[in-house]
């Protein structure tokens, strides 16, 4: 007993005669016939009386009908399952980013996934870059934008982009009219510097030691949302990234800072999986997003999913 055998059995039982069925089944007449007589003989009974020349189901042909039909509605079920995984009409994807993609580049992505992909139920959070990393290394989440130590083995970087920090100000500031900031020029100046925790910090204090320069920090803050929101009430000047700037508007100046200060994230995911389907697609239009727009950043590093 085989598929084929059953589909024959059902399209005449279906379709009405052995003619009809192998109309509908594209296939000759003796065909279908020798495919019943083959079902029948591996059943054990007949399936269809043939007084004339015609085929009348048997009393079981009926009872064994239902059962084939059943069978054939899972098999149906299964085929419609597997399309809408192929047309991402049933996936799932876990994604969690540091606060500075939140704002912008994370909901243009993601709005272009629920226009072209409705079908992909996305989770999207938003931690610190130690929490990302801890999430990816258990397998929480599908991917995340991070800030990664590079000597991190249960994280693999798909892709790395590196934007330059910017200083940020109240646009009623005495520097906000300068075209350039240099280290210099904040010898003295209140200063909003992000966590001492960070990157960006280390690479900052890094920078003004080899001017010879020592910030006046009032204080030290995470993540650059709340960097930025302390240097619109003109508490100090902060230096982050250029992307988080852009969710306050005239509220501040932004002024290039010189000489560059790299403020760099990936995209990753867990060590030893593949990436799903809907993930893949996720960090493809992540991509797309970003060349869209040079202040999102410049990609540094790339690995095909």
């Amino acid at each position: 007993m085989n598929q084929k055998q059953l589909n024959a059995f059902r399209m005449v039982m279906r379709h009405g005669t052995i003619t009809a069925a192998s109309r509908a089944m594209n296939v000759s007449q003796p065909a279908v016939s020798r495919m019943l007589a083959d079902l029948e003989a591996s059943i054990g009974f007949p399936l269809l009386h043939r007084p004339g020349g015609k085929a009348v189901p048997t009393r079981e042909a009926y009872e064994f009908f239902q059962e084939v039909e059943r069978m054939f509605y899972g098999l149906d079920r299964l085929g419609q399952v597997a399309e809408d995984i192929r047309a991402l009409n049933r996936a799932f994807c876990r994604v969690a980013s540091m606060p500075m993609v939140s704002f912008e580049l994370l909901p243009q992505t993601l709005k272009r996934i629920v226009t072209e992909h409705p079908g992909i139920d996305i989770s999207h959070d938003v931690h610190t870059s130690p929490r990302i990393l801890d999430l990816l290394a258990s397998r929480q989440i599908d991917l995340g934008i991070a800030q990664t130590d590079p000597g991190r083995k249960d994280v693999e970087v798909l892709a790395a982009y590196r934007t330059n920090c910017v200083c940020v100000m109240s646009p009623k500031h005495r520097l906000a009219s300068r075209r350039e900031i240099r280290p210099g020029d904040l010898d003295g100046e209140p200063m909003v510097a992000l966590n001492f925790r960070t990157l960006t910090y280390t690479y900052l204090m890094r920078c003004f030691a080899e001017a010879g320069v020592a910030p006046k920090i009032v204080t030290e803050t995470q993540p650059s949302y709340s960097a930025c929101a302390l240097a619109a009430l003109d508490v100090g000047i902060a230096v982050v990234d250029p992307i988080t700037p852009g969710i306050f508007g005239d509220r501040v100046r932004v002024v290039p800072f010189s000489p560059s200060v790299p403020f760099d994230y990936q995209v990753l995911k867990p060590t030893g999986t593949p990436m799903s389907r809907a993930a893949t697609e996720f960090f493809n239009l992540f991509q797309e997003t970003i060349a869209s727009q040079p202040h999102f950043g410049e990609q540094v590093h790339n690995k095909t999913a």
